[in-house]
């Protein structure tokens, strides 16, 4: 995106577009509050990760246990289009996580920030805000976003979510078409208040650390061939570091009395521009096939990592992987995991609001960056969801989850996590 257009569209010029145009007309005056909405969602979060291993490595000490709580608030409001040929809105959110409990040699977990002398913050904040600008079906969006896409998908696991900055354009003018790209510059991670460079991903020393970018540049399309069956393709090109093609199908169909579900995906990722990463060159092919029936459902992963490294992506965020799961991403160079997962409905009991999910993934033949050792690990998850289904606490949720991670060459954990959430609707 030109320089010239990334400034005319900034947050402060459209708002200043906004705001007469809201007021010029009773009409849009209407459509602009009368469309809008607001919502609350609450998070409590309590998380503890052991890493199964005494206080020191030698003569080195390190940290064995990271153990927080903390409460995180999101306001979310968004507002209507003004009327007329071209529509312009504002949304904002506002976002607060405060320390119920952490300490000295318990800190990391991402649900506090971590200050220079190694304490935490009794409460952090942020604000952001995002002009949009509406014609028929195009939406051209400028300030902070959660993006949920292939290629950049923002971590909301923790009290706050990550939040990127720039501009992103959706249209669905064609039937069954939409095509989103744009431009991310800058991201705030889920324990920070901090506008930063984008930053690679470096898990078990694939990359150099610390390598930033300037943006991240992207375009994409997903087409649904019918209601059961959806394709995907898109491109991202993070600045000097690497381009990426993802492609994707996702299907559902009725077999028996059941469902059986697919979504197969494909990541290839290689160096580009003065590659301040230096090589990157890998193929990523998972798929996950599931059949859900009677309450239950089955499924079945496979992720296999081909090329010279492993899986590129933005640090903090959620890489597009089926085998990315709670603690670990099997995603190393030549690596192999398959996953066996079970889901239940207990409603299908007589327990409505009740719900249990298991799975097993082992990946073999990863590489260890700069060495020529192979090596495996493996992981087990455990979560039970209750969401209350009437009454006061109607629709408050308790998530525990319950991790266990092996491996040959990075540090074993075990973690559990108590989640309560809420979101009111406020209009």
């Amino acid at each position: 995106m030109p320089t010239a257009l990334r400034q005319a569209i900034s947050p402060l010029s459209l708002f200043s577009l906004a705001l007469p145009a809201a007021l010029l007309t009773p009409m849009a005056h209407a459509a602009f509050v009368e469309d809008s909405s607001a919502s609350l969602t609450t998070t409590n979060i309590y998380l503890n990760r052991d890493f199964r291993e005494g206080n020191s490595q030698g003569s080195r000490r390190v940290q064995n246990k990271r153990e927080e709580w903390g409460q995180g608030f999101l306001l979310d409001l968004r507002s209507g289009f003004t009327e007329g040929t071209v529509g312009v809105g504002l949304d904002a959110l506002g976002m607060l996580g405060v320390k119920l409990d952490s300490g000295g040699g318990r800190t990391g977990t991402d649900l506090l920030p971590v200050q220079d002398d190694g304490g935490t913050p009794d409460e952090f904040s942020r604000l952001g805000l995002t002009a949009k600008l509406r014609v028929s079906e195009t939406e051209l969006r400028y300030g902070s976003h959660i993006p949920e896409l292939p290629v950049v998908k923002a971590s909301d696991s923790r009290l706050l979510p990550q939040v990127f900055e720039g501009g992103l354009l959706t249209s669905s003018e064609l039937d069954g078409l939409t095509f989103t790209g744009g431009r991310l510059d800058k991201v705030i991670d889920r324990a920070s208040t901090n506008s930063e460079d984008i930053v690679l991903n470096s898990k078990n020393g694939r990359y150099a650390g610390g390598i930033t970018a300037d943006h991240l540049d992207l375009a994409g399309l997903d087409y649904a061939f019918s209601k059961n069956v959806t394709g995907r393709y898109y491109f991202a090109d993070l600045d000097d570091i690497y381009r990426q093609h993802f492609f994707g199908l996702q299907t559902k169909h009725a077999l028996g009395a059941g469902v059986l579900s697919s979504d197969l995906r494909l990541s290839i990722s290689k160096d580009s521009g003065a590659s301040k990463a230096g090589k990157v060159d890998n193929r990523a092919l998972n798929g996950m096939v599931s059949y859900a029936i009677s309450g239950h459902k089955f499924g079945l992963g496979y992720q296999d990592m081909s090329g010279d490294t492993g899986f590129a992506y933005i640090d903090g965020s959620d890489p597009f992987l089926v085998n990315f799961v709670q603690i670990n991403d099997f995603a190393n160079a030549d690596e192999r995991s398959w996953q066996a997962r079970y889901d239940f409905d207990f409603a299908k009991v007589g327990v409505p609001g009740l719900s249990f999910m298991t799975r097993y993934i082992r990946g073999d033949d990863a590489r260890v960056a700069g060495t020529d050792q192979t090596g495996g690990e493996w992981e087990r998850d455990v979560e039970i969801k209750y969401v209350v289904q009437s009454g006061a606490l109607k629709d408050v949720y308790v998530r525990l989850r319950n991790a266990s991670f092996r491996s040959d060459f990075a540090r074993d954990a075990d973690e559990n996590r108590i989640i309560v959430g809420y979101t009111l609707p406020i209009w």
